[in-house]
């Protein structure tokens, strides 16, 4: 009989991945530091997709937030300031199939990084991009940022900021080609982690701010939030996420917001009374730039190495003897 020898065969199992595994360096943000909360629910969401770690790379500008990658046992890339985005986009439309997340703070962002973020917006690479927002540059040391509210006393503004604070979630918002965009707080883990899940999920650019506390340098600036339930207002709708049991007893404050409207969204980004937290907006029809600039044709690792060999053949090496 004519066939596979099975009992030669070898099974070979899928790796099971743990939290540890999305592990590395011990993280040194400060305690009480609001990235501690976000690295473990993309830690967990990690393990969860079971993401393989040298297929999954984080990429950062500067910044506390942007010392993410030094957290995570995958690949990833400590850039410049305000440079994270241009650096991932390069990273995915060479490597499609890699996971890729973006890590950056306000400033690095929404300061030095404005123009990338505007039109990585445009571009809706397939990426999750997350903005950790204290409102204030950290780690150098307390200057104003482009979300500082006015009046804020800073080291570059002694005397407060003389400028109203730039809105995130309503420029992102505005800016053609938007494809998802949500809201977050660190404090309620839950929450925070089903919104970064539905951006895993979604096929775009999966932009969320997180609004993030800095125990040091804005010590109680989010108070008003995290001890007044009700100025918390939830997004709840199946397209989006839902807040249930005894934690949506606690946030009652909630409406429900059909993700797939855009001037509602916009509507709701510019309150100033409540803070919104869910998905404010998706669409999930829009094409990726990776796709439309995908190569035709395939190129293989002999093509590679055959590239490679007509690069060095262009060169000689006399060697004396």
């Amino acid at each position: 009989m004519f066939g596979l020898n099975t009992s030669l065969a070898i099974d070979i199992e899928e790796p099971q991945y743990n939290l540890t595994d999305y592990q590395s360096a011990v993280p040194r943000w400060c305690p009480g530091c609001g990235d501690n909360a976000i690295l473990t629910a993309v830690q967990r969401l990690c393990r969860d997709e079971q993401l393989p770690p040298e297929k999954t790379v984080f990429v950062s500008g500067i910044g506390c937030s942007s010392r993410f990658p030094h957290h995570m046992g995958t690949y990833g890339f400590h850039g410049l300031h305000g440079r994270a985005l241009p650096i991932a986009q390069g990273v995915k439309i060479r490597r499609p199939d890699l996971n890729v997340f973006v890590n950056m703070g306000d400033g690095d962002c929404c300061s030095i990084g404005t123009a990338h973020w505007i039109h990585a917006i445009r571009y809706n690479m397939n990426l999750v991009v997350l903005v950790h927002d204290n409102e204030i540059y950290g780690m150098t040391k307390k200057q104003a940022s482009p979300t500082s509210p006015k009046g804020l006393k800073t080291s570059t503004t002694p005397r407060g900021s003389y400028l109203e604070p730039l809105n995130i979630l309503s420029t992102t918002l505005g800016v053609g080609n938007v494809s998802f965009v949500a809201n977050a707080v660190e404090w309620i883990p839950d929450v925070l982690y089903q919104i970064i899940h539905a951006a895993f999920h979604h096929r775009g650019f999966s932009f969320v701010r997180i609004a993030q506390r800095c125990p040091h340098f804005m010590p109680n600036f989010f108070d008003c939030l995290i001890t007044d339930p009700k100025k918390i207002l939830l997004l709840n709708h199946e397209n989006g996420i839902r807040v249930n049991g005894k934690l949506g007893e606690t946030y009652s404050n909630s409406m429900e917001h059909d993700p797939s409207d855009i001037n509602r969204a916009r509507e709701i980004a510019a309150v100033s009374d409540v803070e919104p937290v869910g998905i404010l907006y998706r669409n999930d029809s829009r094409q990726c730039y990776e796709d439309l600039r995908r190569p035709r044709k395939s190129v293989s690792v002999g093509m590679r190495k055959e590239a490679i060999d007509r690069e060095f053949d262009k060169f000689a090496v006399n060697v004396l003897t």
